[in-house]
């Protein structure tokens, strides 16, 4: 026997171990031992034969088909197999059989479909992309090898369960179930699904956590931690403990008195600033949360920080708030979060948060008597200020109150 006939017999062999490991189909037996049609059996599960026609080619075949009960479990006694597949009839004459093809694994499927919106222009907003990336990475650790049709309602809840032990919030896991139904959704209009397994999947009750008023002088204390705490150096002599403490310290005051988003914020350019009509543009670059720019007039605080900042511009970039790590490239600061972590652990607000200062903005222009519209504008609200008249109207009303309490009629 010369090399290429041992290779061959060797293959042959191989390839036979690997039938034999799968299995042959075997038939179903009926209590009087009698072959059930259309009803066969492979390594313990049970498969039904139907013959389905193509939509495209109208050309018929035979095919097999894995019988699951209605919770997409498979069926372990011959009732339940004759059962499904008496479903499966019924449903191709409705023409409402589900998907026989092999679906893709949950998580390469996951990921085609970030790539898909990453690719399709103003289909999504890129931060939304990314808030779906987040919640995808939490569902392929649980569904990853899942093909699409094997997802059922079970598996979900037990994610949602498991992300209650966790501690994560109800609102946090709502939306992580969005993100999900926004991936199957796809996957139904790509033809591999038919039906959603979180139809009629209630969401979770949660309650808003009321978030803290900060008042100025928290804002002033915690910037004044992130310029002024010390530490010493190799040499035992004392140096700043946050090397950006100043820019930090710059990041939340302009926050505190304009109320941008975070992410807005970083992404700020001086071209932005008008100093002669005292106007800061928000969202030049069509990237804020609704698409839109915005402008707000400067305030007194504003246009005080904004005078103090100018100064210390750097002179290579337009970025207010340029990466330090930038090198040659011109490129802005990713974050300020790490230092935020630990900047207020040194003044004493654990809780103390970027979003705190755009509450801190909305809170004192709804207390100084500004309308709503006008302070929805300078936000970004599209609805007039009815939001902010719902969350932030008792303000007015307990500002009032004590305005009232301070009126004195002595003569």
């Amino acid at each position: 026997m010369n090399g290429k006939e041992a290779q061959r017999k060797a293959a042959d062999q191989s390839f036979l171990a690997r039938k034999h490991r799968r299995g042959t189909y075997q038939k179903v037996l009926d209590g009087r031992k009698r072959p059930i049609r259309g009803l066969c059996k492979r390594n313990g599960r049970f498969y039904g034969r139907l013959t389905v026609v193509d939509d495209a080619t109208g050309k018929k075949t035979v095919k097999r088909v894995a019988l699951t009960d209605a919770d997409n479990n498979p069926v372990t006694t011959v009732p339940q197999a004759q059962d499904a597949l008496k479903a499966l009839k019924v449903d191709r004459v409705r023409d409402s059989l589900p998907v026989l093809q092999r679906t893709p694994k949950f998580s390469e499927y996951a990921d085609a479909y970030l790539a898909h919106y990453e690719k399709v222009k103003d289909a999504k907003h890129p931060r939304t992309i990314e808030t779906e990336r987040g919640h995808l990475n939490h569902w392929k650790e649980h569904l990853g090898s899942i093909r699409l049709n094997r997802i059922n309602k079970a598996m979900i809840n037990d994610f949602v369960a498991k992300r209650q032990q966790e501690g994560i919030s109800g609102r946090t896991i709502n939306l992580g179930i969005t993100v999900l139904r926004n991936v199957l959704n796809k996957a139904i209009d790509d033809g591999w699904l038919k039906s959603l397994p979180t139809e009629n999947l209630r969401p979770l009750k949660w309650t808003a956590r009321k978030r803290e008023l900060f008042k100025e002088a928290d804002i002033n204390n915690l910037c004044k931690a992130a310029i002024e705490t010390m530490k010493k150096d190799d040499d035992g002599k004392l140096e700043r403990k946050f090397k950006n403490g100043p820019q930090f310290a710059d990041f939340v005051r302009l926050m505190a008195y304009c109320g941008s988003r975070m992410s807005e914020t970083l992404r700020l350019r001086w071209s932005d600033v008008n100093f002669e009509k005292g106007i800061l543009t928000i969202g030049s670059d069509g990237l804020s949360k609704n698409h839109e720019i915005r402008h707000v007039q400067f305030n007194p605080k504003l246009d005080a920080h904004l005078g103090e900042m100018k100064p210390r511009r750097a002179p290579d970039t337009d970025w207010m708030f340029p990466s330090a790590q930038r090198g040659d490239k011109d490129i802005r600061a990713k974050s300020f979060r790490d230092t935020l972590n630990k900047v207020r652990k040194e003044a004493k607000l654990p809780t103390f948060g970027f979003h705190d200062c755009r509450h801190f903005f909305i809170s004192m222009a709804v207390m100084s008597g500004i309308d709503y519209m006008t302070i929805a504008r300078w936000v970004g609200h599209k609805d007039g200020g009815i939001l902010i008249g719902k969350v932030y109207g008792h303000l007015s009303n307990e500002h009032a109150e004590r305005q009232a309490a301070k009126l004195n009629f002595a003569s």
